[in-house]
């Protein structure tokens, strides 16, 4: 890859010919991980990061490496680091399960307006973490000021642009090179969760249902046994490479050690968990191990207890 691609936001990295993984630097503009796929007589970008000016390097790198335009933009869940660089690439089609556009319609616009609303409050935190990070000098804070100007640089800007192409299963795009499988099961980690499978290649984008070698985020939506049956499923298909939406390229194993996690998560769930386990030991983000924990010992009804 050359030099010429690498950017505070993204380390850019070809999985296979004319499929690349972008995963998101820490501190960056990113926040998640997203790429893009070269089918030959388009492409397609999935997932478009947490702001205009890391969405915006993805689409120069994209167009530039490809050499034509990007075709379809695929959001794989309405999590804001995965859609709100979707204005950079108004005027293609850009695609989610209906679920996805209906939760993007209803929940960013408020949150949007309230970070707008308050960009002198984010400057005070900002300014309060700098004096923390000159007495610590700690580089996680670090990577947290870094990020938080991103953030800032970009709301003044920053526009929700919506999917304006919705599925409700599965979507397949054919290409001169080859052929592309947009398709979602449901909900685990998100409300919907939709992935991107090209089976030629047995590689999958699998957005926020696959983690590697750092602790998965759960939110109040978070079903960890329907996370469970979804992952259980998508094993069956023929799968070498696994590009997760949050830590390094993987492979099939790592949808099999996310479902030890989930798995370990619900056995716990009515003792407390003084230390990590020793496979999750040295993952990224230990602090949220502990929140997971909580979170699934504070779920309350079947779809976790029964």
């Amino acid at each position: 890859m050359k030099n010429e691609f690498n950017n505070i936001h993204f380390t850019l990295k070809e999985v296979k010919k004319g499929i690349y993984a972008a995963i998101s630097k820490p501190g960056g503009g990113a926040v998640a991980n997203a790429g893009f796929v070269d089918l030959g007589d388009g492409v397609i970008v999935f997932d478009t990061f947490n702001t205009q000016q890391a969405s915006k390097a993805l689409r120069d790198a994209a167009e530039r490496i490809t050499n034509q335009s990007v075709t379809w933009v695929v959001n794989s869940h309405y999590h804001g680091d995965h859609v709100r660089g979707n204005q950079t690439f108004k005027g293609t089609s850009i695609l989610s399960s209906e679920t996805t556009f209906e939760k993007m319609k209803e929940i960013h616009p408020p949150r949007i307006e309230k970070q707008k609303a308050d960009i002198d409050g984010l400057t005070q935190y900002i300014e309060s973490l700098e004096k923390q990070l000159d007495e610590s000098g700690e580089a996680t804070l670090q990577d947290q000021v870094s990020f938080l100007h991103e953030m800032k640089r970009s709301l003044p800007e920053l526009e929700l642009t919506l999917p304006n192409e919705t599925f409700k299963e599965d979507k397949t795009i054919q290409g001169t090179r080859r052929s592309a499988t947009l398709f979602t099961l449901g909900g685990g980690h998100s409300f919907c969760d939709s992935m991107l499978y090209l089976p030629e290649e047995k590689v999958i984008f699998m957005g926020d249902l696959v983690f590697v070698h750092c602790h998965p985020t759960f939110f109040d939506e978070t079903d960890p046994r329907k996370w469970m049956d979804i992952l259980r499923k998508v094993k069956k298909l023929d799968i070498e490479t696994v590009i997760p939406g949050h830590g390094d390229i993987g492979t099939k194993e790592d949808i099999d050690i996310m479902i030890l996690y989930l798995t370990h998560l619900l056995s716990v769930q009515h003792k407390e968990s003084a230390e990590i386990p020793p496979l999750y030991k040295n993952w990224a983000s230990p602090e949220v191990y502990f929140q997971n924990i909580k979170n699934v010992k504070s779920k309350k009804g079947t779809s976790v207890h029964e």
